[in-house]
C-alpha cells in the first residue's frame, strides 16, 4: 500500500473520530471479534512454527501439493465447534513465479454429504505480519479474526480452507497486500483442499463446486483469485467469488488512509512490497522513527501494528518519499484490480460510510469488470463502515454463492 504525503486528520483522535456514522456498527458484539482493519481480536501468546519446506522439494512440488497435515481444531470465541479441521503447508507460487511453501487450513463440517460437498476457499482481513498471527493458529486457540463469519459456511454443510498467505506461519516476511502472491494462495489453498485424503474422505473432491470469498485484505486476495483462477487454476470449479471492502486500488487507499488512525496499514503495507521485492530497498527510505515502527510491526499483530502506526504521516517516517520513485510506483501499480475479467460472476460489495477503503474504490472496481464483460452483482450499504459492512453483507454474499452451488443462473446488475 502506498505511503502518501497528504496528511488528513492530523491532531484528531484518528479515523472513528472523523464521521459520526462509523459508531454505528460497533455496537454489535461480533464487531469485536472481527480482526479486518480497524477491528483487533486478541492473538495467542505464541504458535508452534511450522516444519520447513526444502526449496528442492517445493520446486518438485505442483501448486496445491500438501506438504503436511496435522489435526487442530476450530474454535469460535474459545468454544469448540463440531468440525474436521487439519492444519495444513501446501505448495504455491510467488509473484515472481516461483514455487514457495504456504500455510492454511481446512475445515470440513461434522455432517454427512451426499456428493461433492462444496467448498469455499475464504481470505481473511488483515491480521499482522508475525507468524504467531496466521489464522491457522488462531483457530486453535478460538481468537480468530472472523472465525464467527466462516462458521456460517460450515453451518450450510459446505467445506472452507483458509489460507494463511505467503510468509504468515511460514518462514520470510508476510507479502502483505502484494495482490498476485495472494491470490494463488487462495486458490492453491482449494487445490490442497481437495488434495487432502481426509477431507476427501469427507467429500471434498476435485468435483466440487468452488467459491472464492473475502473481505478487506481477503477482498483483494479474493479478488486477484477471480481474475487469476481461468489461467491459474482451470481445473477448479469455481461457481463465483463475493469480494467486499476491495482494496483494489491501493494508493487511493493509502493516500485515503494517511496521518490517520489507521495509517498504520500503510506502512504494513511497504514492509509486504519490500518482502516481496527486496530491490525496493524500504529502510534505506525510513527514519529511526519509521525503522522502531516497522520493528514492532514485523513481529507483532494488527493491534500493535495500528498502534504503532496511528496518525503517522509519510514526512513522519521517512527521509525520503518512497513514492516518487519508478520503482515503487510500478510494484504498486501491478496490485491494481480491474485490470482482467474474471472468469465467473462475481458479487462485489461496499459499505458507503467505510472509513478505511473508500466507497468510490469499491464502486470502480465494479465499473471495470462491468465494462470488461464480467458478469457482477454490486451490493452498496448505505451509511454501513468498514467492520459493519463485513457482518452486514456476510449472510448475503454466501446466499449469492449457495445459487452459484446450486446451478442458478444471474446476470447481475452491471446496467443499473
Amino acid at each position: 500500500m502506498q505511503l502518501s504525503t497528504r496528511r488528513r486528520g492530523a491532531g484528531t483522535t484518528g479515523a472513528l473520530s472523523r464521521r459520526s456514522l462509523r459508531s454505528r456498527a460497533v455496537t454489535a458484539t461480533a464487531v469485536a471479534a472481527l480482526c479486518v482493519p480497524g477491528v483487533v481480536a486478541a492473538a495467542p501468546a505464541s504458535a508452534a512454527a511450522p516444519a520447513e519446506q526444502s526449496a528442492a522439494q517445493a520446486a518438485a512440488a505442483a501448486p496445491g501439493d500438501v506438504v503436511s497435515s496435522e489435526p487442530t481444531e476450530f474454535k469460535v470465541f474459545g468454544v469448540p465447534t463440531p468440525t474436521h479441521a487439519w492444519k495444513i503447508q501446501y505448495t504455491s507460487t510467488d509473484v515472481h513465479g516461483k514455487a514457495n511453501t504456504v500455510s492454511g487450513t481446512v475445515l470440513v463440517p461434522q455432517t454427512e454429504s451426499d456428493g461433492p460437498r462444496p467448498l469455499v476457499t475464504y481470505a481473511l482481513g488483515t491480521v499482522g505480519i508475525g507468524d504467531h498471527c496466521a489464522p491457522s493458529a488462531q483457530f486453535a486457540e478460538g481468537t480468530a479474526s472472523e472465525a464467527a463469519l466462516i462458521e456460517g459456511a460450515l453451518l450450510r454443510g459446505w467445506a472452507v480452507a483458509v489460507t494463511d498467505y505467503e510468509g504468515l506461519g511460514t518462514p520470510g516476511t508476510h507479502t502483505y497486500t502484494v495482490g498476485r502472491a495472494a491470490g494463488t494462495a487462495v486458490l492453491d489453498a482449494a487445490r490442497a483442499a481437495q488434495r487432502l485424503p481426509e477431507a476427501q474422505e469427507k467429500g471434498v473432491t476435485a468435483d466440487s463446486p468452488v467459491g472464492i470469498m473475502g473481505y478487506s485484505q481477503g477482498g483483494q486476495a479474493s479478488g486477484w483469485a477471480a481474475e487469476l483462477s481461468s489461467t491459474y487454476a482451470p481445473e477448479l470449479k469455481v461457481k463465483g467469488t463475493a469480494s467486499g471492502g476491495v482494496p483494489a486500488d491501493l494508493p487511493k487507499v493509502a493516500e485515503y488512509n494517511d496521518g490517520d488512525a489507521e495509517a498504520g496499514l500503510v506502512l504494513m503495507s511497504a514492509i509486504g512490497h519490500d518482502a516481496a521485492y527486496p530491490e525496493l530497498a524500504l529502510d534505506s527510505y525510513l527514519n529511526d522513527e519509521g525503522k522502531r515502527i516497522t520493528g514492532i510491526m514485523r513481529d507483532g499483530c494488527l493491534k500493535e501494528a495500528r498502534e504503532a502506526g496511528a496518525n503517522k504521516s509519510i514526512e513522519d517516517v521517512t527521509v525520503s518519499d518512497p513514492n516518487q520513485e519508478p520503482d515503487w510506483q510500478q510494484r504498486l501499480a501491478e496490485d491494481k484490480l480491474g485490470t482482467k475479467a474474471p472468469g465467473h460472476p462475481v458479487y462485489v460489495y461496499h459499505g458507503e460510510g467505510d472509513e478505511i477503503i473508500p466507497h468510490e474504490v469499491g464502486a470502480q472496481l465494479r465499473a471495470d469488470w462491468c465494462a470488461k464483460g464480467s458478469t457482477v452483482q454490486w451490493k452498496s450499504y448505505p451509511l454501513a463502515p468498514h467492520a459493519g459492512t463485513a457482518i452486514l453483507a456476510s449472510i448475503p454474499a454466501m446466499n449469492w454463492l449457495r445459487d452459484r452451488f446450486k446451478g442458478e443462473a444471474t446476470e447481475g446488475n452491471c446496467g443499473s
